[in-house]
């Protein structure tokens, strides 16, 4: 979803977790939506169209992932005669659900200071 047509919340909290290695960050919210939106749509391509970014950044974020991580998260054939495309590999199936569960496990950790701090906020 292009980011300038998301609706924001008055109130909300957004936890933005990410995994290091070494000087890169491996995984973040943003790489976590690409991945999510490469296995939707089965293009790096569309993918970026959607998220509202270039491919040229998509596919870098894309490479950045791939050399974090033990085995490649996504995988992409050229287009042409074949039509080309991109797919998430089991590790990167498996590396986006884990974050994805990493995620709701830290939302339900605040839950109770999070309700407790909204008091707090201006309505």
């Amino acid at each position: 979803m292009n980011k300038s047509k998301r609706k924001v919340a008055p109130i909300g909290l957004r936890l933005r977790m990410r995994v290091t290695w070494r000087e890169e960050i491996a995984l973040g919210p943003g790489k976590v939506e690409l991945l999510a939106m490469v296995g939707e749509t089965g293009s790096i391509n569309e993918a970026a169209r959607r998220m509202g970014m270039s491919y040229m950044r998509a596919w870098l974020l894309i490479q950045t992932m791939n050399k974090c991580f033990k085995k490649p998260l996504v995988t992409a054939a050229r287009g042409g005669a074949a039509g080309g495309g991109a797919k998430l590999t089991a590790a990167g199936k498996r590396v986006l659900g884990l974050y994805q569960q990493m995620e709701q496990a830290s939302f339900k950790a605040a839950e109770t200071d999070w309700k407790e701090l909204r008091k707090l906020l201006r309505e």
